[in-house]
């Protein structure tokens, strides 16, 4: 995970308020179709469970992959944009 995204997680770990304003938003429901796409949402599910337990590489990877798209890359930069507000 980059320095800017591992501190916008850290932002919204600590703003429960925000957090759930972000994923109201139409960017944060775009990002949630994103990451569920395809497997109504397992992949996503697994990739919680290990980084709760400290193993980020799949949530890493389900990132990279968004990222890639323009569409992605342009959702998860107006996020990043909204949490630094």
């Amino acid at each position: 995970m980059d320095e800017k995204t591992a501190k916008m997680a850290e932002q919204l770990r600590k703003n429960p308020a925000a957090l759930k304003a972000l994923m109201q938003s139409r960017d944060g429901q775009a990002l949630m179709q994103m990451l569920t796409q395809g497997d109504q949402g397992a992949g996503l599910q697994r990739a919680v469970q290990s980084a709760a337990k400290g193993d980020t590489t799949a949530m890493v990877q389900m990132i990279s992959r968004i990222m890639q798209s323009p569409e992605g890359a342009g959702v998860v930069e107006r996020i990043n944009k909204a949490v630094q507000k």
